[in-house]
């Protein structure tokens, strides 16, 4: 699969293959360069590319998200409920 490309003017300035790169991209770049983090969630560039990886749980948290806290929370939130998830999971398939 393709990884995610944050770009600023036409100069790739990060990139993501997976949830976990894509929290810690977005955390470096909310501050190194937030504006070009806020255009990508802004225009729904980082909603499409996890839909293309198949995380459509975090792409419908993240859809309508401008701002780059926001965006960190809802993806540490969306971790947290999966890491709970897996071990439900492992706790009840025992």
């Amino acid at each position: 699969m393709e990884p995610f490309y944050f770009k600023s003017y036409n100069r790739t300035v990060g990139i993501a293959h997976d949830i976990n790169e894509l929290e810690k991209e977005i955390e470096r770049l909310g501050r190194d360069d937030p504006g070009c983090v806020e255009w990508h969630l802004r225009e729904g560039h980082i909603v499409v590319w996890l839909n293309y990886i198949g995380e459509r749980g975090l792409a419908e948290m993240l859809r309508g998200v401008g701002n780059v806290k926001e965006a960190l929370a809802r993806i540490r939130e969306f971790k947290a409920l999966k890491s709970r998830q897996r071990k439900r999971t492992r706790y009840y398939s025992k």
